[in-house]
């Protein structure tokens, strides 16, 4: 190291030690943002819940449980999370990066030729050179810390993509078995149909019956019949959204054989709010998104100061490839750079940061909304969904009675065919609405295992 270089070291170092004293920029301490959460859901369990990281295990069904392996394994979707994880990872090893000081090399050949003498010479040379920023203000951290948070942000999204996903199948699933049942229903009333009018047609013959009778009959024959090709329609159309979300490419290749509906049990322990919150992957990633947006906040801060850039090299240089070694220069400089005059855009660039902190607050108030609404909106449409299902099995079993009544008035000859006729469309009509609400019971279920979100990095995992 030169003479003139050493006398400026110390001088270096007491400046970045002076420097280095300096107050390193974070973000302000934040109040507490759930302080105002109910304390409780309108309907409570003292039990404290336990986090269900597979909950559509509870349905029982081993093909259930097949196809969400299968979706949290091959889904487009999940497979876009994970790239955007890995983005978001790589993304913070390079901001934390910037904590340590770049080595670099260099190697070279130059050739010079003596016009004069008519020789050529040639100068080999091999070198390191290394930089390095003294974080004074705490810029750098402050970047590091933000990029870890959107990393940790990113991968809560992909536990929010694999609770939606496992929702979505399950949904599929139920409402696939459902139509299965509906069509299969709509077959034996056409049937029964069928029969029917085959023993009026026989009374007919015999003037036991009107050909009113006949024709209002032949129409209940064909009204059910119709009812079949839209059934049959929702089922495909349903098993094609399925095999989507499974990630396969061959519709055709998605068979299911369940025959019947899961059945439902107890509901889940739910908590307290703050429960759900901690839980719910969506409402972690709000809150991570906002304290990354604070450290911009200090980033940009910092950046408004001076910064102190420290480089070093170091060059072997000879024209002798042998005795490169012999002969070498080193060089250490220091620097300090910081804004003049730039138009306000760094302090434009403050402002933009505190207005996307501004942004991510409100984001995360109304992500926790959110969340308590969906929470209680299951609770409420369980609730009131099993007292309609026990209602309507109750109307279901008079209407039963009603039919047989009136159609044992009408072979005694007591009445006509119309009352017969309007008790069994009515029956035939709870009958599917029957199935129709024990699918909306199901649904309504899962709608309540993804409003209390939990386990999604554990279910990710395959635990």
């Amino acid at each position: 190291m030169s003479t003139h270089l050493k006398s400026k070291a110390p001088a270096l170092i007491l400046f970045t030690t002076l420097l280095s004293s300096c107050a390193i920029y974070a973000p302000d301490n934040r109040p507490a943002l759930n302080d105002h959460l109910p304390k409780q859901f309108s309907i409570y369990s003292e039990i404290l819940p336990g986090v269900e990281t597979t909950w559509w295990k509870s349905f029982q069904s081993l093909e259930l449980n097949t196809l969400v392996d299968e979706a949290l394994t091959n889904s487009p979707g999940i497979q876009q999370a994970r790239a955007r994880l890995a983005q978001a990872e790589a993304i913070a090893t390079q901001a934390g990066a910037a904590r340590f000081p770049s080595l670099g090399a260099n190697a070279s050949v130059t050739g010079a030729r003596d016009s004069i003498t008519k020789t050529t010479t040639e100068i080999y040379s091999v070198g390191l050179a290394a930089a390095y920023e003294i974080d004074l203000w705490g810029r750098i951290k402050s970047q590091t810390e933000a990029a870890v948070l959107d990393r940790e942000a990113s991968r809560e999204q992909l536990n929010t993509a694999a609770i939606t996903l496992s929702a979505q199948v399950a949904r599929n699933w139920t409402g696939i078995v459902a139509q299965r049942l509906q069509t299969g229903l709509l077959r034996k009333q056409l049937e029964a149909n069928l029969t029917s009018l085959e023993l009026i047609e026989l009374r007919f013959r015999k003037s036991l019956a009107t050909a009113l009778d006949v024709y209002q009959q032949r129409q209940a024959v064909a009204a059910t019949e119709a009812r079949i090709p839209p059934a049959e329609r929702r089922e495909q159309l349903l098993m094609n959204q399925l095999a989507a979300l499974l990630g396969r490419n061959n519709f055709q290749t998605l068979e299911l054989s369940e025959k019947n509906l899961p059945a439902l049990g107890k509901i889940p322990a739910i908590g307290i709010p703050a429960d759900v919150l901690a839980n719910r992957p969506d409402v972690r990633r709000a809150g991570l998104r906002l304290r990354a947006a604070d450290w911009s906040v200090s980033s940009a801060r910092a950046d408004r100061l001076p910064a102190i850039r420290l480089t070093a090299s170091a060059d072997y240089r000879n024209a002798k490839s042998s005795d490169l070694f012999d002969d070498w220069f080193a060089n250490l400089v220091g620097g300090v750079t910081g804004p003049i005059f730039e138009g306000g855009r760094r302090k434009a660039e403050v402002n933009r940061a505190r207005a996307v902190v501004d942004e991510r607050l409100a984001d995360y108030r109304e992500t926790v909304l959110h969340a308590i609404r969906e929470v209680e909106d299951a609770l409420v449409s369980e609730q009131k969904q099993r007292d309609y299902l026990a209602i309507l099995g109750q109307n279901l079993e008079l209407n039963r009675n009603s039919y047989r009544e009136a159609l044992s008035r009408y072979r005694n000859g007591l009445i006509e065919y119309l009352p017969v006729l309007v008790e069994l469309v009515r029956l035939q009509s709870l009958e599917r609405d029957h199935i129709e609400a024990q699918l909306n019971l199901l649904q309504t279920r899962i709608d309540l295992h993804r409003a209390l979100g939990g386990g999604g990095e554990k279910m990710m995992r395959g635990e």
